[in-house]
């Protein structure tokens, strides 16, 4: 019997490292790895879908506001330009308001402009609506590439020897799927319309 245990308490080492080296752990690590780095390509989808539209009403926004005060501009000085006086007009009171009333509007207008005219970002705002977007593209790409990476390992890991072994007989193991753009046109990225 001693000989009995002693080769029994040589056994279970051997045992332990031939089940480590069959991929027990390796293999749900390597697929846990694949499943948080898809886990990010998600968020960063979501990350798009969230910011993107918040960013185009935004810019909109800023947009409608600097669109308003430019057509107050350009409409009071065409108003301006209609009216005329002449020097025989210069003793007609009524002539004389309309003129000053359309003189008057287009000062208005400057006016208001010159006070917007710090907070007129319309540029900034579409030049940071650029960035973002390219911002987020980039971000997608690399989540992508991180998980592309991510299942190349676990595959890898789960069809080579020793770790395929523990990958069929403990885990049924089969491989992931890496991201592929199936969806027709998803090569381009998305349209932004103002």
């Amino acid at each position: 019997m001693a000989a009995y245990d002693r080769v029994k308490f040589a056994l279970v080492p051997a045992l332990a490292l031939t089940l480590a080296g069959c991929g027990i752990n390796s293999v749900p690590a390597a697929e846990e790895n694949a499943k948080a780095k898809w886990a990010d390509v998600q968020n960063q989808y979501q990350r798009r879908a969230d910011l993107i539209p918040n960013l185009v009403a935004t810019v909109k926004a800023a947009g409608a506001q600097e669109k308003e005060i430019l057509t107050e501009v350009t409409q009071a000085r065409a108003s301006a330009t209609q009216v005329r006086v002449t020097g025989d007009d210069l003793t007609d009171p009524a002539k004389m308001a309309a003129f000053q009333r359309a003189q008057g509007a287009v000062t208005i207008s400057l006016q208001r402009l010159q006070e917007a005219y710090p907070e007129l970002r319309s540029q900034g705002n579409y030049t940071t609506l650029m960035s973002q977007l390219e911002g987020t593209e980039n971000r997608i790409t690399v989540a992508r590439n991180d998980y592309n990476q991510a299942v190349q390992s676990y595959n890898t890991t789960i069809r080579t020897f020793p770790d395929a072994v523990g990958a069929k007989i403990f885990y049924g193991a089969k491989p992931i799927v890496p991201f592929e753009a199936t969806t027709p046109g998803a090569e381009t990225a998305p349209k932004v319309n103002f």
